[in-house]
């Protein structure tokens, strides 16, 4: 009996201690990470459109001709397309400052005559070759702008993200399956390999601009002084002799790699915009085929040794790179400075959200300004027609958790959580030892992984309530809701979702 107590005993005391030993480093892991000190911006001049009365105006004006009979509003969208094009000729035929009140008038005229073809899809090809046109002509004026100016940068933003803002709801409006995925661009000339991608003629150097469906894709396309529809950079090589496609783009599970055009479609894709630089820069005037030699000189460094993602996105520093990176670093090399237009992000909530993430440079490049740079061409726009509305439910549930709450707080997580992440990111080490991808990315720590499933999983859930408000919103309505009556209701989501859930 001696013996069995004195042997519980042991077990006993190994059982307490070992509970002793668990519990020190259960505390010890929850010990949290130390903040990154985000400084402010004072000299901040992010985009606002501040036009909640003409969006109204808009709506009223869409609202009526739904009940104007078809010969008097096939009249009206006549007119608006006559006048648009007046004024592009008029545009064509000068060189213009962006401060010019002729571009006040143009965007008044497309956003007039886009409420009205909204109550007649069948009118949308039209409005299509509009913005195509508009785009062209305003691209070409931007080449004699300032890209450091910011009423040059304000005016580029209006017109082209607000003229495709524009065309998305009219689509938004028309039948299921009369929505073209493709659009055509312009066919800049180009002497590099090129090859066919959904439809696409790609050539060697051609950069792809993108939108993932994940929340995150969300938050790095909206989170920018000029909030856009892309999250995603890739540069496209085509080999000269097999004609082979290989996509290098730069994930934050992996880093940069090669893939193939098919892996490329795979991955989830919202939207595609293709950009080509133009035949005419004096690079390309001194060698034509420079772009297929960026393209194949960066397949050459991402197959010759690995090249980690760089999280606090500093374009300056060669050793990481994140997607923006791959096209503007190998082209910086070539002499083409990408981005003439360099990005900013001045919100502090922004800065402080993205910091948690582990970025920590607010001027950058962000993906969806490189189509504001002159340097390039637009030379096709592709997306997915069945997924254009998630598009607009992940961005109105995006820009409502930005405009909300306390501008001071960052991303959270669940502290007690922490001690597991930590364990989990021990074992993705091991496995980024041997070359091998883990849960947690290599160069994410735990804390960032916790908040970013935390926020995925609140973006999520106010989705689920945005998207029923949506279609109450429908049914009483007759007709989708259009983007600012879908921030309202996106707000009114998140608010619910405050309510059910104040942590």
């Amino acid at each position: 009996m001696r013996r069995q107590k004195a042997k519980s005993t042991g077990w006993s005391k190994v059982l307490a201690g070992t509970i002793i030993i668990l519990a020190v480093l259960y505390s010890i892991l929850l010990i949290p990470d130390k903040d990154f000190e985000v400084p402010t911006d004072n000299k901040a001049h992010p985009f606002v459109w501040d036009q909640d009365e003409m969006w109204t105006s808009l709506e009223a004006v869409f609202q009526k001709a739904r009940r104007a009979d078809c010969d008097s509003l096939a009249g009206h969208i006549d007119s608006g397309i006559a006048e648009v094009h007046g004024i592009l000729d008029k545009i064509d035929g000068q060189q213009l400052s962006p401060d010019a009140e002729i571009f006040d008038h143009f965007e008044t005229a497309m956003f007039s005559l886009a409420a009205r073809t909204a109550a007649r899809p069948d009118r949308l090809p039209e409005y299509i070759d509009l913005y195509r046109l508009t785009r062209i002509g305003i691209k070409d004026q931007s080449q004699a702008w300032d890209m450091g100016d910011i009423n040059a940068r304000h005016r580029l933003y209006r017109l082209l993200y607000g003229g495709r803002a524009a065309v998305e709801e009219i689509m938004l409006q028309a039948p299921q399956g009369s929505i073209p995925a493709l659009v055509e661009g312009r066919d800049e000339t180009s002497e590099t390999p090129r090859a066919s991608i959904m439809g696409i003629a790609i050539h060697s150097g051609d950069i792809l601009l993108s939108r993932g469906g994940a929340p995150t894709s969300a938050l790095i396309a909206r989170g920018n002084d000029y909030p856009g529809n892309f999250s995603h950079v890739a540069l496209a090589h085509v080999d000269e002799n097999s004609g082979e496609v290989t996509i290098l783009e730069s994930h934050i599970e992996s880093g940069v790699g090669p893939s193939t055009a098919e892996k490329y479609i795979d991955d989830t894709k919202l939207r595609v915009l293709v950009l080509r630089l133009r035949s005419d820069l004096p690079q390309l005037v001194d060698d034509p085929m420079l772009p297929h030699k960026v393209a194949s000189a960066m397949l050459t460094e991402v197959q010759a040794e690995p090249i980690p993602y760089d999280f606090e996105m500093d374009f300056t520093d060669d050793s990481k790179l994140f997607c923006s990176e791959v096209a503007s670093s190998p082209y910086r090399k070539a002499g083409v400075q990408l981005w003439m237009g360099i990005s900013r992000i001045s919100s502090l909530r922004l800065r402080l959200w993205l910091a948690a993430l582990g970025v920590r440079n607010f001027e950058t490049q962000e993906p969806s300004d490189l189509e504001y740079d002159p340097q390039l061409r637009v030379v096709a726009e592709w997306r997915d027609p069945a997924l254009l509305f998630k598009d607009h439910l992940d961005n109105a549930v995006l820009d409502a958790l930005l405009e909300g709450g306390d501008t001071t707080k960052t991303l959270d997580y669940n502290w007690y959580t922490l001690p597991m992440a930590r364990c989990v990111k021990g074992y993705s080490l091991v496995r980024n030892s041997f070359g091998a991808i883990g849960p947690i990315p290599e160069g994410m720590d735990a804390t960032a992984a916790l908040r970013i499933d935390k926020f995925s999983l609140k973006h999520e859930a106010i989705k689920s309530r945005l998207e029923i408000l949506a279609k109450e919103f429908r049914s009483v309505k007759g007709y989708t809701p259009p983007y600012w009556a879908l921030v309202r209701l996106a707000e009114e989501a998140e608010l619910e979702y405050e309510k059910d859930d104040p942590q």
